[in-house]
């Protein structure tokens, strides 16, 4: 079956470890039109034509630092190359926080749904907004948190197909 050979230098797949020729070679071809629309669709939650409030690098940085309180350490290194030197950088790191408030309170809203999504309350939305965070940036705050939680989990399905026995 020939694929897009775009879909194997996704993030989500290059980041699996799952190549061509491997175990998970035939469900990636076969489902190369979802590895698309995902690659698609981090295109536009990481590099928006209208960032807002929360820019490329910022967002790449959340984008490593959810991934790695999730775990996945390729999907960590690789989101965090993507941040560059810039000052945002650095908040890829989870232990790392920043000075500004807005940017303060995202990190711990970021830090609790991408740990602990069943305590996330509207308390936590008013504490965003209370730092001057506007609703329409919350909502593309929260575009990357849901990006990331499923491009975690399907680089981690993926990563298992590429391990399993022919």
């Amino acid at each position: 079956m020939t694929t897009n050979p775009d879909v194997w230098h996704s993030t989500a797949v290059a980041s699996s470890g799952a190549t061509q020729n491997g175990p998970a070679g035939a469900a990636i071809a076969g489902r190369a039109n979802i590895l698309e629309m995902t690659q698609a669709t981090e295109d536009a939650v990481l590099r928006p034509a209208d960032p807002g409030t929360w820019p490329h690098d910022l967002r790449t940085a959340l984008a490593s630092r959810i991934a790695r309180l999730n775990g996945s350490d390729a999907l960590a290194n690789k989101y965090r190359e993507m941040s560059g030197t810039s000052a945002h950088s650095a908040l890829a790191d989870p232990s790392a926080n920043s000075s500004n408030k807005a940017i303060s309170a995202a990190l711990v809203f970021v830090d609790q749904v991408a740990t602990q999504p069943k305590d996330i309350s509207a308390d936590d939305i008013k504490v965003l907004q209370a730092a001057g965070v506007a609703d329409a940036d919350i909502v593309r705050l929260t575009e990357v948190v849901a990006f990331m939680a499923y491009q975690v989990r399907l680089t981690a399905g993926l990563a298992l197909l590429a391990e399993m026995k022919s």
